[in-house]
């Protein structure tokens, strides 16, 4: 039978435009989210389960950028990742562009941590300076087994 382990939620920003962080350098991730699990004594195989929304500006007669989402099973981008997305914003003459960009994945068969703590952390890039993190922000994580 399966059994809920925890759920936690890291809301960065809850509203449309309520922060605005640009990408400091191409391709150097930006942390958006990151939960903690308490996953004590999990019997069987974990399974995680992961949503997570940040919205992208994009201003007028700006580059094609990418913009990577990478989920990753630790605190750092050199943790093992479980999750990577690509995004392409294409460039517009006449309209600044707010993209939404929503992910869902998981993680299978995930080794049971030392200390009983799972750390997943969100994080988002881009290819071009320009797009600006705008909100909202969200990452929720669910652990469960079997």
């Amino acid at each position: 039978m399966t059994q809920l382990l925890d759920s936690r939620t890291s809301q960065n920003a809850s509203f449309a435009f309520s922060i605005g962080d640009p990408f400091p350098a191409i391709l150097t991730p930006q942390l958006f989210g990151q939960v903690g699990l308490n996953v004590d004594n999990p019997s069987g195989v974990i399974r995680v389960e992961f949503f997570a929304t940040v919205s992208i500006f994009q201003p007028i007669e700006s580059p094609f950028a990418g913009i990577f989402v990478i989920i990753v099973r630790g605190t750092t981008t050199n943790d093992p990742i479980v999750y990577s997305a690509l995004n392409t914003l294409t460039p517009s003459e006449t309209d600044e562009q707010v993209t939404p960009i929503t992910i869902v994945g998981s993680d299978f068969n995930v080794p049971a941590p030392a200390g009983d703590e799972l750390i997943y952390s969100a994080f988002v890039s881009t290819t071009v300076l320009g797009p600006v993190r705008v909100g909202p922000e969200s990452f929720n994580v669910t652990a469960y087994s079997d």
